[in-house]
């Protein structure tokens, strides 16, 4: 497992040789793993060079710890490129995962200021206001709130939004979605995220603000999700100008 005559620091060799063990598949999500001591002995290497492997490990996603019980290794993480325009419906089934929504509110509120600009309304203009978790295989992802204007999207219900909301845009709308501008940061999960995922007390979380417009350049949507950290990562393919 480890060459204690590199030059490699060992707790990194450590690291490296679990990520291998994970991605060949000989650790499986949910296995648990040797505590430090057993690690150490069988090494024979201080419990401290263990440990920082181990949390480094956590820190990153490859593994998650429960008190009392010991240190597991981690579902892998969805990836997503920050490349073209599909909605969270498309993007799972792409992947070959069952998507769902949990549906936690619908109702038409007057706009605000901020959410107005977004949308290209007047304040206090009719919006809807969306609020639901997303699912893949029944495992909540993200906690998603998008404001629509009610004026542009006519007749939106319960049912439409649990199907596809860019299909029904599409296709019953005939509105054509043309690109999106989008910001993303890590930030720690709040008492309400924390509730609606799943997740532990101080989780970290990728928090995405995006703009969607049609094809004329008229905004169609403004949405706020708050993406599990431990269970999505987001990637994109840079070019040298």
């Amino acid at each position: 497992m480890i060459d204690k005559s590199s030059p490699i620091p060992i707790y990194y060799q450590i690291e490296e040789s679990i990520k291998r063990q994970i991605d060949a598949g000989d650790l499986l999500p949910h296995n648990v793993l040797p505590s430090e001591r057993e690690f150490a002995e069988q090494l024979e290497i201080s419990r401290m060079t263990v440990r920082q492997a181990i949390n480094n490990l956590v820190n990153t996603g490859y593994l998650y710890r429960q008190k009392g019980r010991g240190t597991f290794v981690a579902e892998k993480k969805l990836e997503q490129q920050l490349l073209g325009l599909t909605g969270f419906t498309e993007e799972m089934k792409a992947r070959g995962m069952t998507p769902s929504s949990k549906l936690l509110s619908l109702d038409t509120i007057p706009s605000s200021e901020k959410i107005a600009s977004q949308l290209h309304v007047t304040t206090n203009a009719p919006i809807y206001e969306i609020i639901r978790i997303r699912l893949a295989d029944n495992v909540p992802m993200a906690l998603e709130t998008a404001y629509m204007s009610a004026d542009l999207i006519k007749g939106l219900t319960a049912e439409i939004i649990n199907y596809s909301i860019y299909q029904y845009v599409e296709n019953h709308l005939g509105l054509k979605i043309g690109y999106a501008t989008q910001s993303l940061e890590s930030t720690i999960a709040t008492d309400v995220e924390i509730a609606s995922l799943s997740i532990a007390k101080h989780s970290p979380i990728l928090l995405i603000e995006r703009t969607t417009y049609l094809e004329d350049g008229r905004p169609l949507e403004f949405v706020k999700s708050s993406y599990r950290a431990d269970r999505y990562k987001f990637t994109c393919t840079i070019n040298r100008r």
